[in-house]
């Protein structure tokens, strides 16, 4: 690490502001990616959209007249990906948000919206979906576009603080993680939303929100001109602790539950330790 990721890490990383993640579970770090972080995030979105990985997924109908896809897990293999998780200061920035001693990459995950697509992302959590328990972690929603606010990320502030409630799939509503009745349903944000407290921001290229993996979020379409080219990296504090489920998680991890039993810290090659230890 270098003096200057770690003194634009501190710069953004504000007392303050880490009080404000700890207490709503959401932030926004204006201009914390320099131009050439910005390159190589530009790059790596557009390798992986004209690669995309057998996980890719599309996510928007097949009538949808703009295009939604995510694609996982391709750090490893993007070179360009790995430099913005490895070497930028979200690392440190991750530490210093989750209060950790330690910081480990957990997975890397493309979002794209191409101009015109009505596919919304509905409120969701995303602890529920992994196989990681612990309360020390972050996401970052790194932007390679300008985001409106009517496309960009919302949140329930405070809903961080739990409860899990019930997964779903996206386009169907199925509950295909946790049994069907063994986690509440979230509520009808939509139909009251004035009784929530709900955070979003229009964000420029060089932004990035941190949030909680259990913070409630959705996001809109974009419209027609718009293109919303999103990386996102999520990062494991001191408290992770692997959770094999008895179900595909998402993303999932072949062959991990036999080297990492129920319990044990993230210690795995996939997974690898940034910050604290022997990085």
């Amino acid at each position: 690490m270098t003096n200057d990721v770690a003194q634009r890490a501190a710069a953004a990383a504000t007392p303050d502001l880490v009080a404000a993640y700890q207490r709503d579970g959401a932030v926004c770090l204006r201009g914390l990616l320099n131009a050439d972080e910005l390159a190589q995030l530009r790059r790596g979105i557009d390798a992986n959209l004209a690669a995309p990985s057998p996980r890719a997924i599309v996510a928007s109908q097949p009538d949808d007249p703009g295009f939604f896809i995510e694609d996982f897990c391709n750090w490893p293999t993007n070179a360009d990906y790995r430099a913005l998780a490895l070497e930028s200061p979200l690392a440190q920035v991750a530490a210093r948000l989750m209060q950790s001693s330690t910081v480990r990459l957990y997975h890397d995950h493309m979002l794209t919206k191409e101009p015109g697509t009505r596919q919304k992302t509905p409120w969701h959590q995303d602890q529920p979906y992994y196989n990681v328990d612990g309360a020390q972690n972050v996401s970052f929603w790194v932007p390679a576009d300008p985001v409106a606010r009517p496309s960009t990320l919302e949140f329930v502030a405070g809903s961080h603080r739990g409860p899990w409630l019930m997964p779903r799939t996206f386009m169907t509503n199925q509950a295909r993680w946790f049994p069907e009745g063994s986690l509440a349903d979230l509520p009808d944000i939509e139909a009251d939303r004035a009784a929530f407290h709900i955070l979003r921001w229009a964000l420029e290229p060089g932004d990035v929100v941190a949030f909680h993996m259990l913070a409630l979020h959705a996001a809109g379409g974009v419209a027609p001109g718009q293109r919303r080219r999103v990386f996102s990296l999520r990062y494991l504090g001191d408290d992770a602790r692997h959770a094999p489920r008895r179900w595909t998680t998402s993303p999932e991890f072949p062959g991990l539950a036999d080297r990492l039993p129920s319990g044990a810290p993230m210690d795995d090659a996939l997974f690898p330790l940034l910050v604290g230890g022997s990085a």
